[in-house]
């Protein structure tokens, strides 16, 4: 019986850092997945604030619309990939890079557009 303990000695150290190393494998693809998730949320958000400041100034025209949806877009680290006005209604696409390893995975794309709800101004938007 002293013979049998003594071959199984060490086991459990073994044993617990295979389960160590699998935990922490595990946790580090789990960072990895939720610095995706929170870049996606970032670029949406940076979408969304991008749309509004162009459409503030959608009566001064496209390219001031656009270029105050690029400063907002800068400001919050993401790329604004397109920025278009339509009548009143500006429509921005960005795209941000997840941080780390998430980077794998590629840009975190979002689009968002902005306009005023029902008729809309007065003023003909193509003059």
């Amino acid at each position: 019986m002293n013979r049998l303990v003594r071959s199984e000695s060490g086991f459990a150290t073994v044993w617990a850092a295979g389960v160590i190393a699998v935990l922490a494998t595990l946790m580090s693809l789990l960072l990895c997945l939720v610095s995706v998730v929170v870049a996606r949320h970032h670029a949406a958000s940076a979408a969304d604030l991008a749309a509004l400041a162009g459409a503030v100034h959608a009566v001064e025209g496209e390219a001031v619309a656009c270029e105050h949806a690029r400063w907002v877009t800068g400001r919050m680290a993401v790329e604004l990939v397109e920025c278009g006005l339509r009548g009143w209604e500006v429509t921005v696409k960005v795209a941000g890079v997840p941080p780390g390893a998430g980077a794998a995975f590629g840009p975190a794309m979002a689009a968002a557009r902005a306009g005023p709800v029902g008729n809309g101004p007065t003023v003909d938007p193509e003059r």
